[in-house]
Protein backbone atom coordinates (compact mmCIF):
# COMPACT_ATOMS: atom_id res chain seq x y z
CA UNK A 1 0.00 0.00 0.00
CA UNK A 2 3.06 2.40 -0.16
CA UNK A 3 2.92 3.61 3.72
CA UNK A 4 5.04 2.42 6.77
CA UNK A 5 4.84 3.31 10.13
CA UNK A 6 1.85 4.29 12.09
CA UNK A 7 0.18 7.79 11.88
CA UNK A 8 1.08 10.27 15.53
CA UNK A 9 -1.00 12.77 16.37
CA UNK A 10 1.17 15.86 15.67
CA UNK A 11 2.20 18.83 17.68
CA UNK A 12 -0.14 21.55 18.38
CA UNK A 13 -0.65 23.14 14.71
CA UNK A 14 -2.39 26.26 15.50
CA UNK A 15 -5.41 25.92 12.91
CA UNK A 16 -2.83 25.31 10.14
CA UNK A 17 -3.59 23.92 6.87
CA UNK A 18 -2.69 21.56 4.66
CA UNK A 19 -3.72 20.49 1.57
CA UNK A 20 -2.81 17.12 -0.08
CA UNK A 21 -3.15 16.29 -3.55
CA UNK A 22 -2.56 12.67 -5.12
CA UNK A 23 -4.96 10.70 -7.01
CA UNK A 24 -5.25 7.85 -4.93
CA UNK A 25 -7.67 7.76 -2.61
CA UNK A 26 -6.12 5.72 0.24
CA UNK A 27 -2.68 8.06 0.13
CA UNK A 28 -5.36 10.93 0.90
CA UNK A 29 -7.15 9.04 3.58
CA UNK A 30 -4.24 7.69 4.94
CA UNK A 31 -2.08 11.84 5.36
CA UNK A 32 -5.28 12.95 6.54
CA UNK A 33 -4.90 10.47 9.37
CA UNK A 34 -1.22 10.91 10.03
CA UNK A 35 -2.02 15.09 9.98
CA UNK A 36 -4.79 14.93 12.49
CA UNK A 37 -3.92 18.27 13.97
CA UNK A 38 -4.20 20.20 10.86
CA UNK A 39 -6.72 21.21 9.28
CA UNK A 40 -6.36 18.90 5.78
CA UNK A 41 -8.02 19.82 2.36
CA UNK A 42 -7.38 16.94 -0.33
CA UNK A 43 -7.44 17.44 -4.29
CA UNK A 44 -7.07 14.13 -6.56
CA UNK A 45 -5.27 16.30 -9.12
CA UNK A 46 -3.43 19.54 -10.01
CA UNK A 47 -6.57 21.64 -11.48
CA UNK A 48 -8.25 21.19 -8.63
CA UNK A 49 -5.49 22.09 -6.51
CA UNK A 50 -5.37 25.22 -7.87
CA UNK A 51 -8.71 26.03 -7.33
CA UNK A 52 -8.45 25.59 -3.97
CA UNK A 53 -5.55 27.70 -3.10
CA UNK A 54 -7.75 30.47 -4.99
CA UNK A 55 -10.23 30.07 -2.33
CA UNK A 56 -8.46 28.84 1.05
CA UNK A 57 -5.39 30.01 2.72
CA UNK A 58 -2.92 27.12 2.84
CA UNK A 59 0.34 26.94 4.78
CA UNK A 60 1.78 23.75 3.10
CA UNK A 61 0.94 21.50 -0.24
CA UNK A 62 2.02 17.85 -0.36
CA UNK A 63 1.91 16.69 -3.72
CA UNK A 64 2.34 13.87 -5.54
CA UNK A 65 4.26 13.51 -8.98
CA UNK A 66 2.36 11.43 -11.33
CA UNK A 67 -1.41 12.42 -11.52
CA UNK A 68 -3.66 12.55 -14.18
CA UNK A 69 -5.01 15.89 -15.45
CA UNK A 70 -1.71 18.20 -14.26
CA UNK A 71 1.14 16.40 -12.77
CA UNK A 72 3.30 17.24 -9.80
CA UNK A 73 5.99 18.70 -10.75
CA UNK A 74 3.93 21.41 -13.62
CA UNK A 75 1.44 22.07 -10.10
CA UNK A 76 4.76 23.28 -8.49
CA UNK A 77 5.81 25.77 -10.70
CA UNK A 78 2.32 27.26 -11.37
CA UNK A 79 2.21 27.46 -7.50
CA UNK A 80 4.80 28.35 -7.23
CA UNK A 81 4.99 31.04 -10.00
CA UNK A 82 1.54 32.66 -7.61
CA UNK A 83 3.46 32.65 -4.61
CA UNK A 84 7.29 32.16 -3.99
CA UNK A 85 6.79 31.78 -0.80
CA UNK A 86 4.12 28.78 -0.57
CA UNK A 87 5.59 25.88 1.37
CA UNK A 88 5.51 22.37 -1.25
CA UNK A 89 6.85 19.45 -0.52
CA UNK A 90 6.95 16.65 -3.73
CA UNK A 91 5.74 13.04 -2.85
CA UNK A 92 6.91 10.56 -5.71
CA UNK A 93 7.37 7.27 -5.96
CA UNK A 94 9.80 7.19 -8.03
CA UNK A 95 13.48 7.15 -6.89
CA UNK A 96 14.69 8.97 -9.97
CA UNK A 97 17.12 11.07 -9.27
CA UNK A 98 16.26 13.50 -12.49
CA UNK A 99 12.69 13.70 -10.71
CA UNK A 100 14.01 14.90 -7.29
CA UNK A 101 16.19 17.37 -9.30
CA UNK A 102 13.63 18.65 -11.34
CA UNK A 103 11.47 19.23 -8.30
CA UNK A 104 14.21 20.81 -6.34
CA UNK A 105 15.07 23.33 -9.36
CA UNK A 106 11.38 23.89 -9.41
CA UNK A 107 12.22 25.29 -5.72
CA UNK A 108 10.16 22.60 -3.71
CA UNK A 109 10.54 22.98 0.10
CA UNK A 110 11.79 19.56 0.35
CA UNK A 111 10.51 15.75 -1.06
CA UNK A 112 9.17 12.40 0.39
CA UNK A 113 10.10 8.76 -1.38
CA UNK A 114 6.96 6.48 -1.69
CA UNK A 115 6.30 4.08 -0.01
CA UNK A 116 5.22 6.90 2.33
CA UNK A 117 6.90 6.80 6.01
CA UNK A 118 4.25 8.31 8.20
CA UNK A 119 7.08 8.96 10.88
CA UNK A 120 8.89 10.77 8.41
CA UNK A 121 6.00 12.60 7.30
CA UNK A 122 5.31 13.96 10.23
CA UNK A 123 8.66 15.21 10.39
CA UNK A 124 9.48 16.71 7.52
CA UNK A 125 6.38 18.59 7.50
CA UNK A 126 7.15 19.80 10.90
CA UNK A 127 10.55 20.94 9.43
CA UNK A 128 9.21 22.71 6.48
CA UNK A 129 7.08 24.70 8.76
CA UNK A 130 9.20 25.49 11.50
CA UNK A 131 11.84 27.00 8.93
CA UNK A 132 9.17 28.89 7.56
CA UNK A 133 8.20 30.48 10.52
CA UNK A 134 12.09 30.93 11.37
CA UNK A 135 12.25 32.86 7.82
CA UNK A 136 9.63 35.59 8.75
CA UNK A 137 11.05 36.06 12.09
CA UNK A 138 14.23 37.02 10.81
CA UNK A 139 12.56 39.02 7.87
CA UNK A 140 10.77 40.69 10.75
CA UNK A 141 13.61 41.21 12.55
CA UNK A 142 15.60 42.37 9.82
CA UNK A 143 12.23 44.75 8.81
CA UNK A 144 13.06 46.27 12.43
CA UNK A 145 16.53 47.06 12.40
CA UNK A 146 16.21 49.25 8.83
CA UNK A 147 13.12 50.68 10.78
CA UNK A 148 15.13 51.56 13.57
CA UNK A 149 18.41 52.29 11.35
CA UNK A 150 16.06 54.87 9.74
CA UNK A 151 14.22 56.16 12.96
CA UNK A 152 17.96 56.85 14.68
CA UNK A 153 19.12 58.74 11.11
CA UNK A 154 15.99 60.84 11.20
CA UNK A 155 16.26 61.84 15.06
CA UNK A 156 19.56 62.81 14.75
CA UNK A 157 18.67 65.27 11.82
CA UNK A 158 15.37 65.87 12.99
CA UNK A 159 17.08 66.76 16.54
CA UNK A 160 20.20 68.54 15.45
CA UNK A 161 18.34 72.09 14.44
CA UNK A 162 16.22 72.91 17.74
CA UNK A 163 19.24 71.52 20.12
CA UNK A 164 21.11 73.59 18.64
CA UNK A 165 19.19 76.67 18.89
CA UNK A 166 18.58 75.79 22.22
CA UNK A 167 21.91 75.43 23.34
CA UNK A 168 23.00 78.83 21.63
CA UNK A 169 19.86 80.84 23.31
CA UNK A 170 21.07 78.82 26.78
CA UNK A 171 24.67 79.64 26.79
CA UNK A 172 23.52 83.72 25.56
CA UNK A 173 21.47 83.89 28.63
CA UNK A 174 24.30 82.03 31.13
CA UNK A 175 27.00 84.42 29.79
CA UNK A 176 24.95 87.41 30.67
CA UNK A 177 25.05 88.65 26.52
CA UNK A 178 21.14 88.53 26.25
CA UNK A 179 19.84 89.75 29.86
CA UNK A 180 16.46 90.24 31.25
CA UNK A 181 16.89 93.94 30.40
CA UNK A 182 18.58 94.10 27.02
CA UNK A 183 15.98 94.60 24.25
CA UNK A 184 16.36 91.18 22.74
CA UNK A 185 15.41 88.71 25.77
CA UNK A 186 11.48 88.58 24.91
CA UNK A 187 12.84 87.21 21.45
CA UNK A 188 15.30 84.64 22.97
CA UNK A 189 12.58 83.19 25.64
CA UNK A 190 9.94 82.95 22.32
CA UNK A 191 12.58 81.22 20.81
CA UNK A 192 13.22 79.17 23.43
CA UNK A 193 9.87 78.11 24.05
CA UNK A 194 8.94 77.27 20.40
CA UNK A 195 11.99 75.48 19.77
CA UNK A 196 11.35 73.57 23.53
CA UNK A 197 7.98 72.82 22.23
CA UNK A 198 8.66 71.78 18.66
CA UNK A 199 11.12 68.80 20.53
CA UNK A 200 7.94 67.90 22.69
CA UNK A 201 6.15 67.61 19.76
CA UNK A 202 8.77 65.53 17.48
CA UNK A 203 9.39 63.58 20.93
CA UNK A 204 5.06 62.61 21.12
CA UNK A 205 5.37 61.89 17.48
CA UNK A 206 8.31 59.55 18.10
CA UNK A 207 6.72 57.37 20.77
CA UNK A 208 3.27 57.36 18.63
CA UNK A 209 5.49 56.03 15.33
CA UNK A 210 7.35 53.62 17.85
CA UNK A 211 4.73 52.12 19.03
CA UNK A 212 2.49 51.24 16.09
CA UNK A 213 4.66 51.29 13.02
CA UNK A 214 7.09 48.47 15.26
CA UNK A 215 4.53 46.74 16.24
CA UNK A 216 3.95 43.15 13.90
CA UNK A 217 3.67 43.58 10.20
CA UNK A 218 0.54 41.83 9.64
CA UNK A 219 -2.71 44.05 10.99
CA UNK A 220 -4.67 42.52 14.55
CA UNK A 221 -7.80 42.68 13.42
CA UNK A 222 -10.60 42.43 15.58
CA UNK A 223 -14.61 43.88 15.06
CA UNK A 224 -14.60 47.67 15.93
CA UNK A 225 -17.07 50.71 14.89
CA UNK A 226 -15.08 52.98 12.43
CA UNK A 227 -17.28 55.83 13.34
CA UNK A 228 -16.43 55.73 17.03
CA UNK A 229 -12.65 55.18 16.33
CA UNK A 230 -12.74 58.45 14.03
CA UNK A 231 -15.10 60.44 16.88
CA UNK A 232 -12.09 59.86 19.57
CA UNK A 233 -9.48 60.93 16.81
CA UNK A 234 -11.10 64.24 16.44
CA UNK A 235 -11.53 64.49 20.26
CA UNK A 236 -7.95 63.70 21.22
CA UNK A 237 -7.22 66.97 18.45
CA UNK A 238 -9.32 69.36 19.63
CA UNK A 239 -6.35 70.58 22.33
CA UNK A 240 -3.85 71.45 19.50
CA UNK A 241 -6.87 72.90 17.30
CA UNK A 242 -7.69 75.24 20.01
CA UNK A 243 -4.49 76.11 20.86
CA UNK A 244 -3.95 77.39 17.56
CA UNK A 245 -8.09 78.83 17.40
CA UNK A 246 -8.93 76.30 14.58
CA UNK A 247 -12.67 74.67 14.74
CA UNK A 248 -12.96 71.49 14.64
CA UNK A 249 -16.40 69.81 13.04
CA UNK A 250 -18.06 66.63 12.38
CA UNK A 251 -20.83 65.74 10.48
CA UNK A 252 -20.77 62.08 11.24
CA UNK A 253 -24.52 60.60 12.13
CA UNK A 254 -25.96 57.46 12.12
CA UNK A 255 -25.38 54.02 13.13
CA UNK A 256 -22.49 52.66 10.97
CA UNK A 257 -21.78 48.32 10.92
CA UNK A 258 -18.92 47.32 12.25
CA UNK A 259 -15.53 46.02 10.39
CA UNK A 260 -12.58 43.92 11.00
CA UNK A 261 -10.33 46.56 11.47
CA UNK A 262 -6.99 47.06 13.31
CA UNK A 263 -7.83 49.99 15.70
CA UNK A 264 -4.53 51.17 16.70
CA UNK A 265 -3.74 51.15 12.62
CA UNK A 266 -6.96 52.80 11.69
CA UNK A 267 -7.06 55.43 14.63
CA UNK A 268 -3.49 56.17 13.97
CA UNK A 269 -4.13 56.94 10.15
CA UNK A 270 -7.18 59.25 11.12
CA UNK A 271 -4.86 61.17 13.57
CA UNK A 272 -1.95 61.34 10.95
CA UNK A 273 -4.90 63.05 8.55
CA UNK A 274 -6.43 65.13 10.96
CA UNK A 275 -2.71 66.30 12.38
CA UNK A 276 -1.91 67.90 9.24
CA UNK A 277 -4.96 69.20 8.85
CA UNK A 278 -4.83 71.39 11.85
CA UNK A 279 -0.48 71.80 11.16
CA UNK A 280 -1.43 73.73 7.56
CA UNK A 281 -4.87 75.52 8.72
CA UNK A 282 -4.28 79.09 9.56
CA UNK A 283 -6.03 80.24 12.75
CA UNK A 284 -9.58 81.42 11.94
CA UNK A 285 -9.21 77.94 9.95
CA UNK A 286 -11.55 74.95 10.19
CA UNK A 287 -10.80 71.07 9.61
CA UNK A 288 -14.08 69.48 9.01
CA UNK A 289 -15.01 65.36 9.57
CA UNK A 290 -17.18 64.04 7.46
CA UNK A 291 -18.34 60.26 6.15
CA UNK A 292 -21.08 57.92 5.29
CA UNK A 293 -21.62 54.30 5.41
CA UNK A 294 -22.62 53.37 1.62
CA UNK A 295 -23.82 49.72 0.52
CA UNK A 296 -20.26 48.81 -0.55
CA UNK A 297 -17.53 50.73 1.92
CA UNK A 298 -17.24 53.28 4.45
CA UNK A 299 -15.71 56.63 3.63
CA UNK A 300 -14.32 59.19 5.87
CA UNK A 301 -13.32 62.38 4.83
CA UNK A 302 -11.49 64.72 6.20
CA UNK A 303 -11.69 68.43 4.75
CA UNK A 304 -9.92 71.71 5.72
CA UNK A 305 -9.55 75.19 4.62
CA UNK A 306 -5.65 75.52 5.22
CA UNK A 307 -2.91 76.69 2.93
CA UNK A 308 -3.56 73.54 0.30
CA UNK A 309 -0.86 71.55 -1.92
CA UNK A 310 1.13 72.97 -4.91
CA UNK A 311 0.15 70.60 -8.21
CA UNK A 312 3.61 69.24 -8.46
CA UNK A 313 3.64 68.35 -5.15
CA UNK A 314 0.69 66.56 -5.02
CA UNK A 315 2.37 63.09 -6.32
CA UNK A 316 5.08 62.80 -3.58
CA UNK A 317 2.85 63.54 -0.63
CA UNK A 318 2.30 60.07 0.27
CA UNK A 319 6.19 58.98 0.15
CA UNK A 320 8.19 58.19 2.95
CA UNK A 321 9.76 61.07 4.83
CA UNK A 322 8.59 63.38 2.35
CA UNK A 323 7.66 67.01 3.47
CA UNK A 324 5.82 69.89 1.85
CA UNK A 325 8.13 72.51 0.42
CA UNK A 326 8.81 74.98 3.49
CA UNK A 327 8.39 78.31 1.32
CA UNK A 328 4.39 76.64 1.66
CA UNK A 329 4.67 74.75 4.93
CA UNK A 330 6.44 78.08 6.47
CA UNK A 331 7.03 76.64 10.29
CA UNK A 332 5.81 73.48 10.01
CA UNK A 333 7.84 70.63 10.98
CA UNK A 334 7.89 66.82 11.48
CA UNK A 335 8.88 63.68 10.29
CA UNK A 336 7.33 63.15 7.25
CA UNK A 337 5.44 59.88 7.93
CA UNK A 338 2.34 60.49 8.48
CA UNK A 339 0.61 60.67 5.17
CA UNK A 340 3.00 57.30 4.30
CA UNK A 341 1.92 55.64 7.05
CA UNK A 342 -1.76 56.18 6.72
CA UNK A 343 -1.92 54.87 3.50
CA UNK A 344 -0.12 51.86 4.34
CA UNK A 345 -2.25 50.94 7.13
CA UNK A 346 -5.23 51.72 5.12
CA UNK A 347 -4.29 49.89 2.21
CA UNK A 348 -3.45 46.99 4.93
CA UNK A 349 -7.13 46.49 5.57
CA UNK A 350 -7.68 46.76 1.43
CA UNK A 351 -8.79 50.18 1.07
CA UNK A 352 -7.71 53.65 -0.16
CA UNK A 353 -6.60 56.37 0.52
CA UNK A 354 -7.20 59.56 -2.03
CA UNK A 355 -6.01 63.53 -1.38
CA UNK A 356 -6.94 65.95 -3.64
CA UNK A 357 -6.18 70.23 -2.64
CA UNK A 358 -6.26 73.35 -4.21
CA UNK A 359 -3.27 75.93 -3.52
CA UNK A 360 -4.85 78.71 -0.90
CA UNK A 361 -8.39 77.09 -0.27
CA UNK A 362 -7.32 73.55 1.22
CA UNK A 363 -7.19 69.89 0.98
CA UNK A 364 -9.35 67.58 1.38
CA UNK A 365 -8.34 63.71 1.80
CA UNK A 366 -10.88 60.46 1.48
CA UNK A 367 -10.35 56.93 3.22
CA UNK A 368 -12.49 54.33 1.70
CA UNK A 369 -13.00 51.04 3.58
CA UNK A 370 -14.38 47.81 2.07
CA UNK A 371 -17.82 47.01 3.44
CA UNK A 372 -17.07 43.54 5.42
CA UNK A 373 -18.37 41.48 8.23
CA UNK A 374 -16.00 41.30 11.07
CA UNK A 375 -13.60 38.52 11.67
Amino acid sequence: MELFGQPQPLQTTDGQTILVVDDEEVIRDLCGKALADFRVLEADNGRTALDLLDRESVDLVLVDVMMPVMNGLDLLMQIKERDPDQLVIVMTGYADKEIILRALKADADDFIQKPLNLLQLKSTIEKALEKRQLRQELLQLKRLDRLKAEFLGLISHKLRTPTTVLSLFIQNLASGAVSTDTPEFPAAVAAIREEADYLAHLIQDLLTYSDVILQEQKPKLAPADLREIALTALAEKRPAAAEKGISLISTLQGAWPRLSLDRRRIAFAIGALLDNAIKFTPAGGQVILSGEAGKDGLQLVVRDTGIGIAAEELPRVFDKFYQIDPTQAGQVRGFGLGLFYARQFVQDHGGAITLESVPGAGTTVTITLPRRSPA
